[in-house]
């Protein structure tokens, strides 16, 4: 089997959900086995200890699901354009990996929300690319053979799968977006299967 990380920090849900989709998207492959972690969050006082395992929702993603996978998808919601930094933090520990190369020629995926239409999605996405490919990752994005792109008036990019959650984060995942999240995680299984 090809083991897809798909990877995300979620504060209000929206991300997660768009994760699960993409872990759909990944299961629809034949050989393809999706595993969904996340991390946790950070304190913003003095470094955070939270319990091993969390609350809810997925387990925390360790150092070697991370380096064993065969292909990775890179969640985090919008905060100003960039990356949640509890993502950031746990992407600061994979130095050991880099040096390895123990992900060069993996493929990976990036996917956001954001509570508006301007709330920095293809800035964020482009933010999470920037280590995956300072790894030596492949990266996979949503190509405009997805009839979808062309239409949405939604979430949705050629750098990822992308969600717009609403100022108070209560509109659902529509089906653009839900078509765009799944499309994105058969193209990464695909892509890790035909590279592995």
């Amino acid at each position: 089997m090809a083991n897809i990380l798909v990877l995300y920090y979620s504060r209000h849900g929206k991300t997660e959900q768009v994760a699960n989709l993409i872990a759909r998207g990944v299961e629809e492959v034949k050989g393809a086995d999706a595993i969904v972690r996340t991390v946790p969050r950070l304190s913003p006082v003095s470094h955070a200890t939270e319990e091993s395992v969390p609350s809810s929702g997925a387990p925390y993603v360790t150092l070697d699901e991370f380096k064993d996978c065969a292909g990775l998808a890179l969640g985090s919601p919008a905060y100003f354009g960039n990356m949640a930094s509890p993502l950031k933090y746990f992407l600061e520990q994979t130095s050991g990996l880099w040096l390895q190369g123990a992900l060069s020629g993996k493929p990976a995926a990036v996917f956001t929300s954001s509570s508006t239409w301007h709330g920095g999605q293809e800035s964020t996405l482009l933010s999470m690319m920037i280590p995956l490919l300072h790894h030596g990752m492949l990266i996979i994005g949503v190509p405009y053979t997805e009839s979808i792109l062309h239409t949405t008036t939604t979430g949705g990019s050629p750098y990822g799968a992308s969600h717009i959650a609403g100022p108070e984060n209560d509109l659902d995942i529509n089906h653009d977006e839900k078509q765009l999240a799944l499309s994105l995680g058969k193209r990464l299984a695909e892509a890790a299967i035909k590279l592995k």
